[in-house]
């Protein structure tokens, strides 16, 4: 037998390679499976990182779906991605990554499915407390791309007129936009609140300080407290996206904890600190009593 093709076969080998835990990543409202280009491969030198297509606008399964005339609730949402899972990755428990309304389909996941969830990092999920502002539905009515693009950061410069470009690109296909439209009419306004305190894994939550797509990030923080488990850190001068405002940080972020060496959270991102300086901003902002 040829030396190369026995190595194949060594059996030894074979007992000493191990894959490593699946990385699951779900994407927001608003974006697709691209949004993780600043994170997949980072995470990919420590999981087999998959990124299941769940919000495909024009694709499949969501026209399907409305052909049958149901709802593309979070619910629904939910299923395909335990159908996923169940039938292309088969091996948990699964390490989870999920943004804004990612977050809420893995926490809805994670109380259906305790036993096969090992741990949960939700960057700026939705759902947990009051409204959101919803530029989507703007940039959908009136055409306005650049407001819907610039609304996600804190920081212009990301708000590219390429990325601008893609997205009017995007509006203008008949299909992924009645896709986009069905979505947002069986999603928005669902609270993941009640699920909160069922959610029984270690979980990450990252905010940002100027989030303009939550309405009420501090609302949002008290919330995600009612989790048993949970850590929190809150970025500054960063929007709805800090996997790619802040992809760095989050990766590092997201690696300590998924490997449960997130021992400390540094004073700057302290969601205590955040909490503390609305308070102090609310105080200044009611008015003087008339003496």
């Amino acid at each position: 037998m040829n030396p190369s093709v026995r190595k194949l076969f060594d059996l030894h080998r074979l007992h000493e390679y191990r894959r490593p835990a699946p990385l699951i990543l779900v994407n927001g409202l608003a974006e697709q499976s691209e949004s993780w280009f600043a994170n997949r491969r980072f995470w990919s030198r420590h999981f087999d990182v998959k990124v299941p297509e769940i919000l495909v606008y024009d694709g499949e399964s969501i026209h399907r779906r409305i052909e049958e005339e149901g709802e593309i609730t979070v619910e629904y949402l939910a299923e395909r991605l335990a159908v996923y899972l169940d039938e292309f990755v088969q091996r948990p428990p699964y390490y989870m990554v999920g943004s804004s309304l990612g977050g809420q389909l893995l926490l809805t996941y994670a109380v259906r499915h305790p036993e096969k969830v090992a741990r949960l990092a939700l960057v700026c999920p939705s759902g947990f407390f009051g409204d959101e502002n919803l530029p989507m539905m703007e940039g959908v009515r009136r055409s306005q791309y650049d407001t819907l693009v610039k609304s996600v950061f804190y920081r212009s410069h990301f708000a590219s007129e390429a990325l601008i470009e893609v997205i009017g690109r995007k509006f203008q296909d008949r299909r992924w936009k009645k896709g986009v439209l069905r979505t947002l009419r069986g999603t928005v306004g669902h609270s993941v609140a009640p699920l909160l305190r069922a959610v029984s894994q270690p979980t990450l939550v990252i905010w940002g300080a100027n989030d303009r797509v939550i309405s009420d990030v501090a609302g949002s923080i008290r919330a995600a407290t009612q989790m048993a488990r949970v850590r929190q850190v809150v970025i500054p001068k960063c929007g709805h996206a800090p996997q790619i405002e802040k992809s760095r940080l989050v990766n590092q972020l997201v690696l300590r904890f998924l490997r449960d060496k997130l021992k400390n959270i540094p004073p700057a991102l302290d969601p205590a600190r955040f909490l503390a300086r609305q308070e102090q901003r609310n105080r200044l902002r009611v008015p003087q009593k008339s003496r």
